[in-house]
């Protein structure tokens, strides 16, 4: 087993609002964890405490329970997690706040069985095949929003965490039913990988190479090795930047099964 993960503030003024994580359960098998935590667009959100803190809470709390308990499925391990982080602020905290701390999820667990997986909002999980291709799991809900509404705060607060609109995990349990999840026997699969949208914009934004080439960038380079690519081609000057932020927090995390 190889495991490879990096991550990368998008500014040197602010805090990285990402969390990855990898663990090798004395049990067996290994979890991967990545978060990319929301950044509020006002600098408001009701915490005390701020999405870094947030992140990490929520980060480290995941990959306890996904190592610790194989006999919940993943999006239980999310609600438990989510309900943990919450209980952890909710005295010195308006938890009902529009942009309370939340971040988007990906967890991967495997066993000598199969290969879980649990996506929630625009981090992406990628799964190698033996024979080389790569499958892609998205939740698309927030490709699904116009970027003109996207460019109004009170438009983006009305779909967050809304019918019709996207879905992060914050400070409601209930946002883990709206998971995408699954699992695949795991001798169907090689490798794996999860990145923030800091780190997959190579592929869906920039358009450098698909989701294998993406992959294999990682097993070559590794994760620093991609994010580097992200960084230079944003300090390209001819290049327009990518939304509204031209760097963003960037985090990947690879495993070789």
């Amino acid at each position: 087993m190889h495991i490879d993960l990096a991550s990368a503030p998008g500014s040197e003024e602010r805090p990285n609002e990402d969390w990855v994580s990898a663990a090798i359960p004395a049990s067996g098998g290994g979890v991967l964890v990545a978060l990319d935590g929301v950044t509020p667009p006002s600098g408001e959100d009701g915490c005390a405490h701020g999405v870094p803190w947030f992140a990490a809470r929520l980060g480290g709390r995941l990959t306890e329970l996904s190592g610790s308990r194989r006999d919940m499925p993943l999006d239980r391990i999310l609600a438990e997690s989510v309900r943990a982080t919450a209980d952890a602020h909710r005295d010195t905290c308006d938890l009902s706040h529009v942009r309370t701390p939340q971040a988007t999820v990906v967890v991967v667990r495997w066993d000598e069985a199969y290969v879980e997986h649990l996506v929630l909002s625009d981090s992406v999980l990628l799964l190698q095949a033996p024979e080389g291709g790569v499958t892609a799991v998205l939740d698309d809900r927030l490709d699904r929003v116009p970027r003109e509404v996207l460019r109004s705060v009170a438009a983006t607060d009305a779909l967050r965490n809304a019918e019709g609109g996207f879905f992060t995990a914050a400070a409601d349990p209930a946002v883990a039913s709206r998971a995408v999840t699954g699992r695949t026997p795991r001798g169907q699969v090689r490798a794996v990988a999860a990145l923030t949208d800091g780190a997959s914009r190579w592929t869906d934004t920039f358009r450098e190479g698909d989701w294998a080439e993406c992959l294999a960038v990682l097993r070559k380079e590794g994760a620093e090795g991609l994010i580097g690519r992200v960084r230079a081609i944003e300090s390209d000057p001819s290049r327009p930047p990518a939304g509204y932020k031209r760097h963003d927090d960037a985090s990947a995390v690879y495993a070789e099964l």
